[in-house]
C-alpha cells in the first residue's frame, strides 16, 4: 500500500441528534454529507475501512438513545455521532491480517456510507454468498443467533410442548415459530394486525395466531389458545403481555426474555407485573439472554440454518427500504408496527 494515493470521499451519515424521552421520532436523527473519509486505513491502525451495503433496524437500538449506558451491553449513542448497529459491508482497505480488500463482513458498523472499524476482530467474515447478503442482517446474523440461542439453549424445547411467541411476525419471532414447529411443538403467536396474523398461520406455519389489539382480555385469550397451559414463552413484549402469560404457564415452564418492546418508550416508570407469585407456584424459570452469549457458537449455528434456507425449509421475510436517508423513518417505524418482517436498509449495491 506504500506509495498509493490517499483517496477521500464525501461520507453520507445518519447522525444521532440528542437523547430521547418517549417514542423516538425521525427528527431525533438527521442526515449529513458534510464529512469526508479516507478510503485508506490510517498508519498505525489495525482496523479496516468498509463500504456499508445493508444496515439492520432493531428494537434494542431505542435503548441506546437514552442518556445512560446499558451496563454490560452497550454504550448510549453520542449526540452528533453516527447511529451504530449491525450491518453488512465490503472491505475497502485493511490492516487486519485476517481480512483483505474485497472481503464481505457483517457486524457492528456505523449508519454511514463508509466506516472505519477499529476492532475488526468483532466482525464475521461472510464465506457463504449463495444466499442474499441482506440475510446477514437478520436470519444469518444477530437476529438468527438470537432466535436460535434463545429457543434451543434457553427454552430447551421438547417435542409436543406448547409454545407461545409474542411479536411473532417480527424479525426474531418469525424464526422462533418455525424452529418450534420443526421441533414438533404446538405454537401460537400474536401480532398487531390481521395481515400479520395471516402471515403467521399461512407463511410461517404457526398452528394458530391472534391480533393482540383485538383482545380486550389477554389472559382469557391465552386460556382460549392454551387450555392446558403454556410450556414455553418466548418473550419480546413485556408489561401486560407478560402479566397475562404467567397465570397461563404450566408447571416447570420456561420463559426466554429476548426483549420488552412495550417498555422501551415509556416516559414514566416501567409497568409493573402483578402475577409474579405464579413463578413460585408453578416453578417457572425465567431467563434473560443476549445475542452475544451465542456468538462463539456462530459456526455451529450456520451449519444448521444454512441448509434449511438452501432447501427452502424455512421462510424469511424482509422489509427493505432503499437509501440511508430513509433509515430514520425505518427505525422509528418499528415502534408502530409499520414493518412486516425484518427491517433492512439498503445503502449501496453489492
Amino acid at each position: 500500500m506504500a506509495g498509493e494515493g490517499v483517496i477521500e470521499v464525501k461520507n453520507k451519515q445518519a447522525l444521532f441528534k440528542d437523547y430521547v424521552r418517549g417514542f423516538p421520532e425521525e427528527s431525533d436523527m438527521y442526515i449529513s454529507t458534510e464529512k469526508t473519509i479516507s478510503l485508506k486505513v490510517p498508519e498505525g491502525s489495525k482496523g479496516v475501512v468498509a463500504k456499508n451495503l445493508y444496515l439492520s433496524c432493531d428494537p434494542y437500538m431505542r435503548n441506546l438513545m437514552n442518556k445512560s449506558d446499558i451496563d454490560g451491553f452497550a454504550a448510549s449513542y453520542s449526540p452528533g455521532s453516527p447511529i451504530i448497529g449491525f450491518g453488512v459491508a465490503k472491505v475497502i482497505d485493511s490492516r487486519d491480517p485476517n481480512l483483505k480488500k474485497g472481503d464481505l463482513v457483517w457486524g457492528k458498523t456505523g449508519w454511514e456510507e463508509y466506516s472505519v472499524i477499529q476492532e475488526p476482530s468483532a466482525l464475521f467474515k461472510i464465506e457463504n454468498t449463495d444466499v442474499p447478503l441482506s440475510y446477514y442482517t437478520g436470519i444469518l446474523g444477530m437476529t438468527g443467533v438470537t432466535a436460535y440461542g434463545g429457543f434451543y439453549e434457553v427454552c430447551k424445547p421438547k417435542k409436543g410442548e406448547k409454545v407461545f411467541v409474542s411479536a411473532a411476525s417480527g424479525a426474531v419471532g418469525q424464526l422462533v415459530g418455525q424452529f418450534a414447529k420443526s421441533t414438533g411443538c404446538y405454537v401460537v403467536g400474536c401480532a398487531g394486525s390481521r395481515d400479520k396474523v395471516d402471515l403467521l398461520k399461512n407463511k410461517f406455519g404457526y398452528d394458530d395466531a391472534f391480533n393482540y389489539k383485538e383482545e380486550h382480555d389477554l389472559d382469557a385469550a391465552l386460556n382460549r389458545y392454551f387450555p392446558q397451559g403454556i410450556d414455553i414463552y418466548f418473550e419480546s413484549v413485556g408489561g401486560k403481555m407478560l402479566d397475562a402469560v404467567l397465570p397461563n404457564m404450566r408447571n416447570f415452564g420456561r420463559i426466554a426474555v429476548c426483549g420488552m418492546i412495550s417498555q422501551y418508550n415509556l416516559v414514566e416508570k416501567p409497568e409493573g407485573v402483578q402475577n409474579m407469585m405464579e413463578i413460585i407456584y408453578k416453578r417457572v424459570r425465567i431467563e434473560g439472554f443476549l445475542y452475544i452469549d451465542y456468538f462463539p457458537r456462530y459456526s455451529e449455528f450456520l451449519e444448521i440454518v444454512l441448509p434449511l434456507i438452501r432447501e427452502g425449509k424455512i421462510d424469511y421475510i424482509e422489509d427493505v427500504v432503499e437509501g440511508l436517508e430513509n433509515g430514520p423513518a425505518a427505525l422509528v417505524g418499528l415502534f408502530s408496527g409499520r414493518n412486516v418482517g425484518k427491517q433492512v436498509i439498503k445503502v449501496a449495491n453489492e
